[in-house]
């Protein structure tokens, strides 16, 4: 029997699961993980306007140099662009501001309008333009970085290894569908299970020490703007939310950060994500609109319990 331990965070829930022989190391786990993920909203919330992100926006147009923190995150935000050619793109916030996700952060800055953001961004993609060397990072004039691709799976990272850095002890930290594990694994390896909503259907699989699995889904983080149903991933072709070709999407990788860049890209992709995932190896797992699931790259089908 594992120990575990759950509370809501970022409209979701954040658990930490521990061997039952490091039972006693709980609270103190509990304590890193919320120590991270505060640190983390603190330096990149859009929803905050205290943020260093927004706080410092002005500066950041001109340059500046910015936390360790923030730095990282940016970075790997940049990152998870180039690798997926653009897909996962960190300069999206002023267009999903304008299509009604986070008014109070649409009062607190003013939203550069699209012939604004064109003439901005010179012909190439927003987030080639954007300058991060060491900590000093430079946003372009009309630009609104927003990291929720890919912060909340560096903080299930971060939080992880801090865990174990601190304590000792191997740990799984699951927030909402970003899973990172640290340290040993127990007898049998982290089990975790694999669904989306109540209804959809579900997988149990076995991680191994150090392996960490994300889900992207199409059917969370919804809203209806002007009569229009949207949700959360946008496809930076269009700045509108990606055709939901599929409910989720599913991705075991070394890192969280690693995996939630190949679900949010496969989202974006539709149609065109299974060869993406063929080329990077990854074990996936696709649940289509119709409920179909597809499994490929190694994923455990035998495993199945839907």
């Amino acid at each position: 029997m594992r120990a575990s331990t759950s509370w809501d965070l970022w409209t979701t829930t954040a658990s930490v699961v521990l061997d039952h022989r490091d039972r006693r190391h709980l609270a103190a786990a509990e304590s890193c993980v919320r120590e991270v993920t505060a640190a983390v909203e603190a330096a990149c919330s859009r929803f905050r306007p205290d943020s260093e992100l927004l706080a410092r926006a002005g500066e950041l147009e001109r340059g500046a140099v910015v936390s360790p923190l923030l730095a990282s995150l940016v970075h790997q935000a940049l990152d998870a662009a180039e690798t997926t050619s653009g897909d996962v793109d960190p300069t999206l916030g002023a267009r999903m501001v304008s299509l009604g996700y986070d008014a109070a952060f649409a009062d607190a800055r003013v939203v550069p309008e699209p012939a604004e953001l064109a003439a901005a961004l010179d012909g190439r993609p927003a987030w080639r333009r954007v300058l991060l060397s060491g900590t000093f990072l430079r946003v372009p004039h009309g630009v609104v970085l927003d990291l929720g691709a890919t912060a909340k799976a560096v903080a299930a990272d971060l939080a992880a290894a801090s865990v174990t850095a601190r304590l000792g002890v191997g740990v799984l930290v699951a927030l909402g569908g970003d899973v990172a594990t640290a340290g040993p694994e127990p007898r049998g390896g982290w089990q975790v299970r694999v669904r989306d909503l109540d209804d959809d259907p579900e997988d149990r699989i076995t991680l191994g020490a150090g392996w960490s699995v994300a889900t992207s889904s199409t059917q969370k983080r919804r809203w209806e703007q002007d009569g229009t149903a949207r949700h959360h991933i946008l496809d930076p072709r269009w700045g509108l939310p990606a055709d939901p070709v599929w409910r989720s999407v599913t991705v075991v990788a070394p890192s969280c950060v690693a995996a939630n860049t190949m679900t949010t890209a496969a989202v974006v992709r539709g149609h065109r994500a299974l060869p993406m995932l063929r080329e990077h190896g990854v074990a996936a797992r696709l649940v289509a609109a119709d409920g179909e699931v597809i499994r490929m790259g190694g994923w455990p089908e035998e495993r199945e319990v839907a």
